[in-house]
């Protein structure tokens, strides 16, 4: 992973490209954390060799996870990072292409990058924090 912080104003926003073989939500996860950040956006575009995703299925209070083991265009991965129990979490939704341009999404659970995956991170300067909703069993942002 190699970053450069290219906006200092109000708003932080930082490049981060992340190279063949490394997990994607990992390493945003590791960026997040030594850089203490509070709460986040980003999106990204690039490609991964195998993608798991997940569909929120509420009647088992869990995911659903699909796994593309091929190739597949990153044609959209958009998410955030907050706190969660004083934790940092990464949620990101991503839309994988095939060669055929089929499209296939949902929640990102785990990206293996090839070749290349390039983020944009915005920092907002306030935290947002989750907590537990009981009705979904998700934790979910409080404003």
């Amino acid at each position: 992973m190699n970053y450069k912080l290219i906006n200092d104003d109000k708003q932080k926003t930082y490049a981060v490209i992340l190279e063949s073989g490394e997990e994607a939500m990992e390493q945003l996860l590791a960026f997040a954390k030594s850089l203490n950040l509070s709460a986040s956006q980003f999106s990204a575009i690039g490609a991964f060799s195998d993608t798991t995703v997940g569909f929120f299925d509420f009647s088992i209070k869990d995911y659903k996870k699909n796994r593309f083991n091929q190739q597949m265009e990153v044609v959209s991965l958009v998410g955030d990072v907050t706190m969660y129990k004083n934790e940092y979490k990464v949620h990101g939704h991503v839309v994988l292409a095939n060669e055929k341009g089929n499209a296939f999404g949902g929640h990102l659970v785990k990206g293996i990058v090839h070749p290349t995956l390039e983020i944009i991170l915005n920092e907002s300067p306030l935290y947002l924090k989750r907590e537990m909703d009981e009705k979904s069993g998700i934790p979910l942002i409080k404003i």
